[in-house]
């Protein structure tokens, strides 16, 4: 397979999604750890020195470029792989199987997407935005992101948001997780299980932690 095939056919954009998809788990891992640490007991002192590891590092800024392209690819690749199901059957069914053939959020793995996508446009907007700008266009040093979630998570509106926006990243891992796996050849049946309950695992720890903050913010649990 060539450079071309791998981003214009069918099994080409599988193999880009699952990778990028694998890469966006472990970028979810690390972001989960860093947040939890706000819940031990010196919190705010571990979690800035772990953001500030992670702003100020030649290697993590060299591949928080690639996030953000394997970002862009995942989302662009999927859109287009729904886009491509859709134009092979043009019609529906006259009796839509439901869950008998496929759950409910495999066949919504594009909405949900789309839901995450405008998640992490506002999550962009009130940290790394903010951040990366004072560093590079203000006063050169970074914001306290700590104060900072303690006054954006103040207010109901964007825990609200940032809970419906975990909530769609839920859903998706449920099918995302077991699917990155699969589309690489990694899911042989010896380990199918396996994979799919860790990835349900996954798919309610990671999820859950990210929701926890943003309340324990707001409720005043920490702060």
């Amino acid at each position: 397979m060539n450079w071309k095939h791998a981003f214009t056919s069918s099994v080409g954009k599988k193999i880009v999604v699952g990778v990028t998809g694998l890469f966006l788990i472990l970028f979810l891992i690390v972001h989960c750890y860093i947040n939890a640490l706000v819940f031990l007991p010196n919190g705010r002192e571990l979690y800035l020195n772990a953001a500030h590891f992670m702003g100020t590092n030649f290697l993590i800024r060299t591949m928080e470029i690639g996030l953000f392209v394997g970002l862009i690819l995942h989302a662009v690749q999927a859109l287009m792989l729904v886009g491509q199901n859709k134009k092979k059957r043009p019609v529906n069914y006259e009796i839509k199987p439901g869950n008998e053939s496929s759950s409910w959020y495999s066949r919504s793995m594009g909405l949900l997407g789309t839901l995450i996508l405008l998640f992490l446009v506002v999550h962009l907007y009130h940290f790394w935005i903010p951040n990366r700008y004072e560093q590079h266009l203000g006063s050169g040093e970074e914001i306290d992101l700590y104060d900072k979630m303690q006054v954006v998570f103040s207010s109901i509106g964007p825990v609200i948001v940032y809970t419906i926006g975990c909530i769609s990243l839920a859903w998706h891992l449920v099918h995302g997780f077991w699917s990155s796996f699969h589309t690489l050849g990694l899911s042989t049946r010896k380990y199918k299980k396996l994979i799919t309950n860790v990835g349900y695992a996954f798919a309610v720890i990671i999820p859950g932690l990210f929701i926890a903050m943003p309340w324990a913010f707001y409720l005043g649990w920490i702060g």
